[in-house]
C-alpha cells in the first residue's frame, strides 16, 4: 500500500494509540479491500473512497484485540460487552443467546494459535459496519445457527398431522432494515422522476411480465427498441438511486452497495405496481429488476 495513503489512514484510525504497527494495519485495509471488490480491480480513486468510507478506528481497535494487546481488550470489555448482551437479550430473553455471547470471547480473544498466530474472531471484521454493528451481526448468526442445530433434531410432524414445518430463519441483520427503508425511498423518487413512457415499458415488463413484443404493439416500436430503451431506463435508475442515496442519505459507497444487496436478498419488501400504479400480478418487487439495478 502507498505508504502517504497508510499514513493518513492510520493518522485517522489513530492506530498508534493502540501500537497497531503500520504492516498489520495495512494488512488489515488491503484484506478489507479484497473482499469489497472482489473480482475486479478497484482504480486509485475507488480505493480512496472506500478506505474513507470504513469504520477506520474500530478497524484499528479489532487489528489490536487480534494481536493480544491488553489495553485494547480491556478497552473492549468496558465499551463493548454491555453492548453484545443487550442484543442477545432482545434476541432470547431467556438468556440462551447471552450464553452465545460470553462464549464469543474465547473466539474474539484468540484463545487457540496455528502457526504461532491467534485465531482470533476479529480478523473477519473488515470496518464496513461499525464494530458493535458487526458484533450484533455476529451473536444474531450463531443464536440462528444454534437454533437450526437444535431443530435437525426435533421429531418431523406425523404424516397424517396438518402442522407444517418450520421455515428456516433468515440470518438477523441490523443493518437491512435501514437499508431496505433506504432504498424503498430513493427507488420510489428515481422513478417518479421518469418519463412517462419509460414508466410504462416498466410497468409491462417488470409488473404485467408482457414480452418485448407485446410491449412494443403498445408503444409502436420493434421490440430490440424497447429492449434497448428499458436497458437505458435501468441504468438511469441506477444512476439517480446511487445519487440519492450518497447526496440525500450521505452514504458512502460499501452502504450503497449494500442497498443495492438488501433488495436483491429481500425483493419482496419493495412493491413495483404500488409506483408504476399498476395492478400487479405478484408481490414485491420482481427479483430480475433488482439483480438488474444491483
Amino acid at each position: 500500500m502507498n505508504r502517504d495513503r497508510l499514513d493518513r489512514l492510520r493518522e485517522r484510525a489513530q492506530a498508534d494509540r493502540w501500537k497497531v504497527p503500520p504492516e498489520v494495519f495495512s494488512n488489515a485495509l488491503e484484506r478489507s479491500a479484497e473482499k469489497a471488490f472482489a473480482g475486479r480491480t478497484p482504480s486509485e480513486s475507488d480505493l480512496d473512497r472506500y478506505y474513507g468510507s470504513l469504520h477506520l478506528s474500530d478497524l484499528a481497535l479489532a487489528c489490536a484485540c487480534a494481536m493480544g494487546r491488553e489495553d485494547a481488550w480491556d478497552h473492549f470489555v468496558r465499551e463493548f460487552r454491555a453492548g453484545m448482551y443487550r442484543a442477545a437479550d432482545a434476541m432470547d430473553p431467556a438468556g440462551g443467546a447471552r450464553e452465545i455471547a460470553e462464549a464469543l470471547y474465547a473466539e474474539l480473544f484468540g484463545l487457540k494459535e496455528k502457526d504461532g498466530i491467534r485465531q482470533s474472531v476479529f480478523r473477519y471484521f473488515h470496518g464496513r459496519s461499525s464494530l458493535g454493528t458487526w458484533l450484533r451481526s455476529l451473536v444474531a448468526q450463531r443464536f440462528i445457527d444454534r437454533h437450526r442445530e437444535t431443530r435437525r433434531f426435533d421429531p418431523l410432524p406425523d404424516e397424517r398431522s396438518a402442522a407444517p414445518l418450520r421455515a428456516t430463519q433468515p440470518s438477523i441483520d441490523p443493518d437491512r432494515a435501514r437499508f431496505v427503508a433506504a432504498m424503498r425511498a430513493v427507488l420510489a423518487a428515481a422513478i417518479a422522476a421518469l418519463e412517462p413512457r419509460d414508466r410504462l415499458r416498466l410497468a409491462c415488463y417488470y409488473a404485467q411480465d408482457m414480452t418485448l413484443a407485446q410491449i412494443g404493439t403498445l408503444t409502436r416500436e420493434h421490440e430490440a427498441t424497447v429492449s434497448r430503451h428499458l436497458a437505458r431506463t435501468r441504468k438511469a435508475i441506477r444512476e439517480d438511486v446511487e445519487k440519492r442515496l450518497r447526496d440525500d442519505k450521505g452514504f458512502a459507497k460499501a452502504e450503497i452497495d449494500e442497498c443495492f444487496a438488501s433488495i436483491v436478498d429481500d425483493a419482496g419488501n419493495l412493491d413495483l405496481g404500488e409506483w408504476l400504479d399498476t395492478d400487479r400480478k405478484k408481490p414485491g418487487l420482481d427479483r430480475s429488476l433488482s439483480r438488474e439495478l444491483s
